[in-house]
């Protein structure tokens, strides 16, 4: 079912709402082909890209098992529980090699559980048996913790665990990875932000300073001089966003030199983009709100990568399926998956289907993207409530 292109009109302070809307692809346009492959079927909404087994291919992980690459046969990891009667716990997977062995393992936790864990690779001989992999326990944390990602804020090399709880008024907070007293990995708390996070995240920089900042529901956090992980971050509100993607996107699209924003409405009808424009004598940023699509909805997950080696990154977007179960506008429509290319001249989205409605493939929480078939060509796989999925790209129609 379609939906007229509209604008949804809220308050946000010093926004100028503009209407714009997505161009469909047309007909003899250049459009990536892709082909697509269902990996399982599962409710399971994680993913991860990692080599897994030491064989220098890329190999998919996907909540309850892992899939070797090139053929992505799955493998056994774990087992997990479920979540209300159309959900897996998973909201996330993250590969990192956590015990410093030289094996990935990987990270994850749940929407609702407090305990943020990770599995332990079984090696060489272990995965040759299909030996499920070790449970261990980093944190008994918090729940709420709509998802987590993985991501470097101090430049150690080292990536810090972020964490969106969907609790707006909760602080924002990251868990550095340690050891404990007995030499055991661990995570330990570090708050940026005590004015509160939410349902969102996007990194960049915000305000032209050079330094690194975090997008969130209830606005944005402006990145400290010095050790970033030992002061407080300063929020800026005049970006709150109602209930948006994770993560969102920051990436200058008009080449002003100043980032913009594409978000998505995560459980309602409505892709956008926000214009940064000049900011106020304090300093005070502005923006103004352009449509991008609103004819499906549930756009959960926004990835900006280089799909056809232009040198110009593409937005991909998809439908997560039955995000909240029941209740979400559209929640019942077919899952999709699309890819939009942007026309920087005539300020314009253009739309095309990795997947059309109906097809297979929607989102999750998470996006994954990289060359799975070693022939240079950046592939997407992703899994929801319709399975996981790989799509690989095949390049330009002919």
């Amino acid at each position: 079912m379609s939906r007229s292109i509209r604008v949804c009109r809220f308050i946000v302070p010093l926004m100028t709402l503009v209407s714009s809307g997505f161009c469909l692809a047309s007909a003899g346009a250049a459009e990536l082909k892709f082909s697509k492959r269902c990996l399982m079927l599962s409710p399971n909404e994680g993913c991860a890209i990692a080599d897994v087994d030491r064989d220098g291919k890329p190999d998919i992980i996907a909540g309850t098992h892992w899939f070797a690459g090139p053929d992505f046969v799955p493998r056994p990891l774990r087992e997990i529980p479920e979540f209300g009667n159309d959900f897996l716990a998973n909201n996330g997977d993250h590969a990192y090699d956590v015990d410093g062995d030289g094996w990935v393992d990987v990270i994850s936790g749940g929407w609702a559980e407090s305990e943020i864990c990770w599995y332990r690779n079984p090696g060489k001989v272990g995965l040759a048996k299909g030996l499920k992999w070790q449970r261990h326990l980093l944190k008994d944390t918090r729940g709420e913790n709509e998802t987590f990602t993985l991501h470097d804020f101090d430049g150690d090399r080292i990536p810090e665990l972020f964490v969106a709880c969907w609790v707006k008024e909760d602080p924002l907070v990251v868990w550095k990875l340690a050891k404990d007293a007995d030499g055991k990995p661990t995570i330990e708390r570090v708050v940026l932000g005590e004015n509160g996070g939410g349902h969102a995240y996007a990194f960049g920089d915000i305000n032209g300073d050079g330094r690194e900042d975090v997008l969130c529901e209830v606005g944005w956090y402006e990145r400290p001089t010095g050790n970033v992980l030992a002061k407080p971050w300063k929020l800026h509100a005049e970006t709150a966003l109602p209930h948006p993607s994770c993560p969102c996107v920051l990436v200058d699209l008009n080449g002003d030199g100043r980032n913009d924003i594409i978000w998505g409405k995560a459980h309602d009808f409505g892709l956008y983009w926000w214009e940064q424009g000049q900011p106020k004598p304090d300093g005070t940023t502005t923006w103004t709100e352009h449509l991008i699509d609103d004819s499906w909805s549930q756009a959960h997950c926004l990835v900006w990568t280089d799909l056809d080696g232009d040198g110009q990154g593409e937005l991909i977007a998809g439908k997560r399926v039955r995000g909240h179960t029941t209740g979400d506008p559209g929640n019942d429509q077919p899952e999709c998956l699309y890819y939009y290319t942007w026309d920087k001249s005539a300020a314009k989205f253009t739309r095309h289907a990795i997947s059309p409605p109906g097809g297979g493939p929607g989102a999750g929480m998470q996006i994954r993207v990289a060359d799975l078939n070693a022939d240079g060509r950046p592939d997407i796989a992703v899994p929801g409530k319709t399975g996981t999925w790989v799509l690989l790209n095949e390049g330009t129609k002919p």
